[in-house]
C-alpha cells in the first residue's frame, strides 16, 4: 500500500529554503503499525518523522505520532509545526492530539505557533556548575545561572551559558554528556545551552546518538522549556524572545518563544515544503 510523504523545513530563515530542521510527514498514517512507523522514520533518517491519525480524545483534530530513528516521542517542536503546516487546510488553528497531551496551534498565514501542552515542571541538577561546564568543554564559570531540568512535554538540561561566545565554543565530550545529562524519562543523553543577547539569544542543543554527541539544527522543545526555566527561576514576565541555532550544523534556524504573564508557553517558528512524494510499505 501506498503512503503519501511530504518534506519540510520547521524554523526557517528568511524564505531560505534549506534552513530549519527537517521533517518527514505521513499526512494519513492509517494501516500503518508502530513497528513500521519506527522503520520508516529509520528509513528516513531525520530527526523526527510524524504520522497522522485520527483523533481518539475529545478537543483534538488530528492523532500525531512522533518518531526519531530509534524511538517515539511524546512532543518535540518542529514536528508540532510541521505536522500543522502540512494538513490545516487553510485552517488557522489545529489541534493536536500527542502522548504529551493535546497542543493547539495557530497561524498568521506566515507563521506557526505552538502552545505547550502542559505547564512546565522543573527539577534541580545533581552535577555542579563546574562539572557542566566540564561537560561541556567550557570554562569552569561558564555556567551563569541555575541549570535545571525541564518538562513541558520532552524533559531536557538547560543550561544558561555566560556569553554567546561561550555557547558557540562549547565542545561537549560524550562520556560526561552521557553521565551528567541522562534524564531518567529518556533514552538519550542531552544539554540545551543557551546565552542572552540582542536582538538575539544564542542557543545550541546537543545530544548523544550511536556513541557519539550529535547537534540539533532547531529544537522546538527546547524552545519550550526555556519558557518553562523563565517560570521556574521568576524571571520577569512576560517575555519574548528570538533564538539563534543551527549556525555551526550548517542549518540556520530562528525560533520564537513567548511566555505570557498567565504562565503560558508558546513557540513559533516558519515553515516551507521542500517536497512529496509516497512510498510502499
Amino acid at each position: 500500500m501506498a503512503h503519501a510523504f511530504r518534506i519540510v523545513n520547521v524554523f526557517t530563515v528568511d524564505g531560505d529554503r534549506f534552513s530549519g530542521n527537517p521533517l518527514c510527514v505521513f499526512e494519513d498514517a492509517r494501516g500503518l503499525t508502530p513497528v513500521q512507523m519506527q522503520a520508516l522514520a529509520r528509513q528516513f533518517n531525520l530527526s523526527e518523522t510524524t504520522f497522522v491519525l485520527p483523533p481518539t480524545r475529545d478537543g483534538a483534530d488530528h492523532h500525531v505520532r512522533i518518531f526519531t530513528p530509534g524511538f517515539e516521542m511524546p512532543f518535540a517542536g518542529h514536528p508540532t509545526l510541521g505536522t500543522t503546516f502540512v494538513i490545516a487546510n487553510g485552517r488557522t488553528r489545529v489541534t493536536l492530539e500527542m502522548k504529551a497531551g493535546l497542543v493547539p496551534v495557530t497561524t498568521d498565514g506566515a507563521t506557526w505557533t505552538l502552545k505547550t501542552a502542559r505547564a512546565p515542571e522543573s527539577r534541580k541538577v545533581e552535577a555542579s556548575r563546574a562539572d557542566l561546564a566540564r561537560m561541556l568543554g567550557l570554562p569552569t564559570d561558564a555556567v551563569s545561572d541555575e541549570p535545571l531540568w525541564v518538562n513541558t512535554g520532552s524533559e531536557q538540561l538547560v543550561i544558561p551559558i555566560a556569553s554567546p561566545e561561550l555557547v558557540r565554543a562549547a565542545a561537549p565530550s560524550y562520556e560526561l554528556l552521557a553521565k551528567f545529562g541522562t534524564s531518567p524519562t529518556r533514552e538519550e543523553a542531552m544539554a540545551y545551552l543557551w546565552a542572552k543577547g540582542e536582538p538575539e539569544h544564542t542557543v545550541r542543543f546537543f545530544f548523544t546518538l550511536n556513541g557519539g554527541v550529535v547537534e540539533d539544527p532547531a529544537t522546538g522543545s527546547a524552545c519550550a522549556n526555556l519558557g518553562g526555566w523563565h517560570l521556574a527561576t521568576g524571571q520577569p514576565l512576560p517575555v519574548a524572545l528570538t533564538l539563534r541555532q543551527g549556525d555551526a550544523v550548517g542549518r540556520p534556524s530562528r525560533l520564537g518563544l513567548r511566555v505570557d504573564a498567565d504562565g503560558g508557553v508558546f513557540v513559533t517558528g516558519s515553515v516551507i515544503e521542500l517536497g512529496r512524494g509516497s512510498i510502499e510499505v
